[in-house]
């Protein structure tokens, strides 16, 4: 059975044994992640998500992709150019189970991005929110204007 399954903003059709390379992903080689958005299984089709599929994944490693170069030069009398390099960070899975139903109770961790892992710990409930100090300049200026 094949699932469609979506990660990163991008869409992959996988099915058990199917190796992949997606965005990055909080999680250690080794670990065993869930994908949980599930946009088609087999020939069910969600509206937009399959409610309770999953696709289970072991995570392989965390490597770089290719090395892509941006090169701009400007026209004619600035002779100015710029070259810029820059791989991407991936995270190498192997599919190991497609499930059209049941994923919600299986227990296994939710597979999540590392910028929505950083939203997640910087938002939660025991996380301090820095107020902003008023600055000096004008708590002196509220001063005088109250005089």
């Amino acid at each position: 059975m094949f699932a469609v399954l979506k990660t990163g903003g991008k869409q992959y059709k996988v099915q058990a044994g199917d190796v992949l390379r997606v965005e990055k992903l909080d999680a250690a080689a080794g670990d065993k992640i869930q994908f949980n958005d599930i946009l088609m299984v087999g020939t069910t089709v969600g509206a937009p998500m399959v409610k309770g599929a999953a696709v289970q994944a072991e995570v392989i490693d965390q490597i770089k992709g290719e090395k892509t170069i941006h090169y701009v030069k400007r026209r004619r009398k600035h002779s100015s150019q710029r070259t810029k390099g820059h791989r991407q960070h991936l995270t190498l899975v192997r599919v190991t189970e497609v499930l059209a139903s049941g994923g919600d109770k299986s227990g296994v961790k939710a597979a999540v991005g590392t910028v929505a892992a950083r939203r997640a710990a910087h938002e939660a409930p025991g996380a301090k929110a820095a107020a902003p100090a008023e600055k000096p300049k004008r708590a002196a200026k509220a001063a005088v204007a109250k005089e």
